[in-house]
């Protein structure tokens, strides 16, 4: 017996950014292919051409670029099949398995209108359907038809649903379906049966929103003789008010947080476990991933959005980072506020502030914060430097001045200039060291300082140790 091959496949429609919920389900459908040995189809849906542009499809791209999810085939594009549609279309009219429509929208309204005040489904009248002994209308002048598919008046649709189970929906709840428009172009339901029967797509995972068009899409994969693939239909992912996260209340896309300093493999991570588990690891590689996803232990109930976890995920992710990496990124992010290193700078001193600082930092933006205290100007805190930076300190940081200006510059030496400073004056190392980190860094809260002091280099701390 042959084994059919895993193929799975995202699609996404161009209309606006990549949505988080459609992140993780193209997630899911990249780590189910790769863990099976399978192939990964990026689709792009775009037959709403009133909706759709190509900065949209920009955004998809850079979005499923940033966040690694590498694809076999594509970006195939629904609005370069066309031919293919109405192929399949005019072989379902000839089978007597779809048919032409002439109801206009004003008919139709008034029929749901009629049904809807005896307290009736408002499912399309099959008025234009043909079968054996009726008379059809006749054909209006003037009327471009739709195409509507010839769904099963009766029995029921079932699958075993990848996340769900067991799912019927009876063919009494639904009608025949429009599948091609009046100039032409497929609607939804029907072009990703086409394309999933030509891809050889084996496996869907998608929002649960589609669930009510998975039996029509049953149907026309029956009436084609097409192998069905499995369905595994996700819960949405909730916003913090409890609503559905969507784009339309305000979710941000997917490149907002490459913009907002979050590493891509933090986000792979939270949206893995925003819906799916192993075990109780809260932390894992893309490759664990892989090794992992298996398409079980996925969550049958809706799953939170919480940034705050987001937030601390990133973190570790920033901890481990390679500060080489971590530098690069710093580096564009100090470019928006203001501050442009040169090349030697970001390869070779930046990578020693990444170090010194990203345990404190959960963005690359906090990270950029902090370290254009070594490259910009600083303004001391005013309440802290009122606070720190006294009369009865001031001889000191003299001194201590003094002191740096001619040792050498390493953080041993630093430490020793700093010791002797003290003892000279009698004091305690956070009578000393906190003037000094107002004065440096502008805040009394840093690392270690004589760390903080040796990335800073010579020339500024003294410069501003000078401001006292």
């Amino acid at each position: 017996m042959t084994v059919k091959k895993i193929r799975t496949r995202i699609a996404p429609s161009p209309t606006g950014f990549l949505h988080l919920g459609t992140a993780r389900t193209a997630l899911y459908s990249w780590a189910y292919a790769r863990h099976f040995g399978g192939e990964f189809v990026l689709r792009i849906e775009d037959t709403d051409v009133a909706r759709s542009t190509q900065d949209s499809v920009d955004q998809i791209l850079e979005s499923m670029r940033w966040l690694g999810l590498d694809y076999d085939e594509g970006p195939i594009y629904q609005m370069q099949r066309l031919d293919r549609y109405k192929t399949v279309i005019n072989q379902l009219i000839a089978e007597g398995k779809a048919y032409h429509c002439y109801s206009t929208p004003e008919e139709l309204e008034a029929t749901r209108e009629a049904k809807r005040a005896k307290g009736e489904k408002t499912l399309y009248d099959g008025r234009w359907r043909p079968a054996p002994g009726k008379t059809l209308p006749a054909i209006p002048e003037g009327v471009q038809p739709v195409v509507r598919f010839c769904n099963p008046p009766d029995g029921d649709v079932t699958w075993d649903d990848l996340v769900k189970g067991p799912i019927t929906i009876s063919n009494h709840e639904i009608d025949d379906l429009i599948i091609a428009r009046t100039d032409g172009v497929p609607t939804y339901n029907f072009a990703v049966v086409v394309d999933d029967w030509d891809m050889q797509i084996s496996h869907v995972f998608r929002g649960d929103e589609h669930i009510n068009n998975t039996p029509w899409q049953i149907n026309i994969f029956n009436a084609l003789g097409a192998p069905l693939p499995q369905f595994g239909h996700c819960p949405v992912i909730l916003g913090d008010d409890g609503q559905k996260l969507s784009k339309r209340r305000g979710a941000v896309s997917v490149t907002a947080y490459e913009e907002g300093g979050y590493l891509p493999e933090a986000m792979l991570n939270y949206l893995a476990r925003l819906g799916w588990s192993h075990g109780d690891e809260e932390l894992f590689s893309r490759e664990q991933l892989v090794e992992w996803f298996d398409g079980t232990h996925l969550n049958k109930s809706p799953a939170q959005w919480d940034p705050v976890k987001l937030l601390w995920v990133n973190a570790q992710y920033i901890r481990l980072a390679d500060n080489t990496r971590l530098a690069n990124l710093v580096a564009q992010q100090l470019v928006k506020l203001g501050i442009t290193l040169e090349a030697q700078t970001i390869a070779a001193h930046l990578p020693l502030v990444c170090a010194l600082l990203k345990d404190r930092c959960d963005t690359t933006i906090a990270l950029a914060t902090w370290a254009a205290k070594f490259y910009g100007d600083v303004t001391p805190d005013a309440a802290e430097q009122e606070q720190h930076v006294t009369d009865a300190v001031r001889p000191a940081l003299l001194l201590l001045a003094e002191k740096l200006a001619n040792c050498v510059w390493d953080k041993a030496s630093i430490a020793a200039a700093i010791k002797e400073v003290l003892a000279a004056h009698a004091m305690k190392m956070p009578q000393l060291a906190m003037p000094v980190r107002v004065l440096v860094m502008g805040t009394a809260q840093t690392p270690s300082l004589d760390s903080v002091l040796e990335i800073c280099g010579r020339e500024k701390v003294i410069a501003r140790l000078g401001k006292a």
